[in-house]
């Protein structure tokens, strides 16, 4: 009889471990990604010291820190987070670029969402964002601040900036970023 109660209790026990160690790993990933995004966060505060009040009084905002590469063909891929400023409530999201075009590079790069309404913080979260075809050209190496205003555009429901932080990119391409909620994070 006791054996049999050791090899229910100890697959359980491996289970509940296993579960325990993942939501650990989970939690250290948010709390990694949530450091980088407030990183981000700083250095847009730095190159265009507006943005922390248009962030402050927004609905929400989502910041992503991407890192990527391109020779012809190119690719980025980040994290963020979505932060809605009502309920204060952060949401942990995924971001994904693809570029084609005569390009070269490696590139550090944030992207900060500011939104204009509750609906379009809402929508960002729950249905993603997808720009697809923006053209962008630029040479030049990163630095320790970019201009944010030659990234920053609209976008439906608010404002987007990109910031380069390091990394050298030469060329023009056709690109699309996409956006979408990290079902791992939350």
């Amino acid at each position: 009889m006791q054996r049999r109660q050791i090899l229910f209790v100890v697959p359980a026990l491996l289970v509940a471990s296993a579960g325990a160690l993942a939501q650990g790993d989970k939690g250290t990933k948010q709390m990694e990604i949530k450091t980088k995004s407030m990183q981000a966060l700083e250095d847009f505060y730095k190159a265009d010291p507006k943005l922390k009040d248009a962030v402050a009084r927004a609905p929400g905002y989502a910041v992503f820190t991407t890192y990527g590469i391109s020779f012809g063909l190119g690719g980025a891929g980040g994290r963020g987070v979505a932060h809605d400023n009502a309920s204060k409530k952060d949401t942990y999201m995924s971001i994904a670029q693809a570029s084609a075009g005569v390009q070269l590079g490696a590139s550090d790069t944030r992207y900060l969402f500011v939104f204009d309404s509750p609906k379009a913080v809402n929508d960002f979260i729950d249905k993603g964002w997808d720009a697809s075809a923006s053209a962008a050209a630029g040479a030049g190496a990163g630095g320790s601040a970019a201009n944010v205003g030659a990234g920053a555009g609209n976008v439906q429901g608010g404002k987007f900036y990109a910031l380069t932080k390091g990394g050298l990119q030469a060329g023009a391409a056709v690109s699309g970023l996409k956006a979408w909620k990290d079902k791992d994070l939350n």
